[in-house]
């Protein structure tokens, strides 16, 4: 297969490598928009930026400038740009024939000064700026270092369009990434949005030092208000208790890798949101999209109260201390989805 990869990221990078080591021998391209970031790359043969000292397998290439030139003769195409930047690149692949599968995973910032106004998921997104794609979304539990270093990873090839989903299979399911269909691409997409903003929450939890208890009740909770988000948006139940549902948000929120989970800690810690984003050197999807999640949430009557929590706190209006007394001072509930 040929695949683009479009993106030089970590995760964009560790996909590109996985996919090139594949044991079929695909001819994979990653494209970076930076053309000096290209050129190092190229001259190094590692992403020294954002995965530093795992070698490029010898046959992945890396090019820049010229996008469309790389797109004829394409078998996937892989968009691994932050969620900010999916409807600039999708907008690029207008009439692109082959199948399209994006990595980010959150909601797109709702416009601004509008009160009814709402972010889009990835998917909504695509519908309204390149509707002709036939596209999906690639997600999962899954940490960039690992899958460049070829750790065991499962992975999920979202979309209703079986093609895409082939594609995919055919593109990453390897002996080291096991790639599995599922054709319910908003709850898979509402699972890897949410549960970055939950492993910001735990991250807090984490940080105060409260205890495994109030993180397993943290994931357990934060679960239930994923799987109510993603029912008002259509999506299917089960998606929740998959991969891009309970184990993404599990690796998340329990990772030492985890950006989002970072975050919280270091809130904890006494940083101020900027300084904590500052010091990841990488983007917090999480940060990003809490608000427009939680703006969904109350469009749609959908109850989020940790991620409102979370909201709360990442604009100032509660301090990490009174963010944990907010959850825990609420009334008794039944334990229901």
């Amino acid at each position: 297969m040929k695949i683009i990869v479009l993106g030089a990221g970590a995760w964009g990078s560790a996909l590109a490598m996985s996919a090139a080591q594949h044991p079929v021998g695909h001819a994979v391209t990653l494209w970076a928009r930076d053309a000096d970031q290209a050129i190092r790359m190229r001259a190094e043969r590692q992403n020294r930026r954002y995965l530093p000292g795992i070698a490029f397998p010898t046959s992945l290439l890396v090019a820049d400038g010229n996008l469309s030139a790389l797109l004829p003769g394409a078998d996937l195409v892989i968009v691994a740009t932050p969620m900010a930047a999916l409807r600039s690149m999708l907008q690029a692949l207008r009439g692109c024939t082959a199948p399209v599968a994006w990595l980010c995973k959150g909601f797109e910032a709702a416009p601004t000064g509008e009160s009814e106004s709402f972010g889009l998921l990835a998917h909504e997104v695509q519908a309204l700026v390149a509707p002709e794609l036939i596209a999906g979304v690639f997600s999962g539990p899954s940490f960039a270092q690992e899958v460049a270093r070829g750790q065991p990873t499962a992975l999920v090839a979202a979309s209703a369009h079986a093609q895409v989903r082939d594609a995919l299979v055919g593109a990453f399911h390897s002996p080291s990434v096991r790639v599995y269909a599922n054709e319910d691409i908003v709850g898979v997409e509402v699972g890897g949005a949410v549960k970055n903003v939950l492993a910001i929450a735990t991250g807090l939890c984490d940080g105060l030092a409260l205890g495994l208890n109030a993180r397993a009740a943290l994931i357990t909770r934060g679960l239930a208000e994923m799987t109510r988000l993603g029912l008002a948006l259509g999506a299917r139940p089960d998606t929740f208790m998959g991969l891009s549902g309970l184990g993404d948000l599990v690796l998340t929120a329990t990772g030492d890798l985890s950006r989002n989970r970072r975050v919280g800690m270091l809130l904890a810690e006494g940083k101020s949101l900027q300084q904590a984003v500052e010091s990841l050197g990488h983007v917090a999807e999480g940060v990003y999209s809490a608000r427009t999640v939680a703006q969904r949430a109350q469009l749609l009557g959908v109850d989020m109260p940790i991620t409102r929590a979370v909201v709360a706190l990442l604009d100032g209006q509660l301090t990490p201390h009174d963010a944990v007394a907010l959850l825990m001072g609420r009334g008794p509930a039944s334990e229901l989805i």
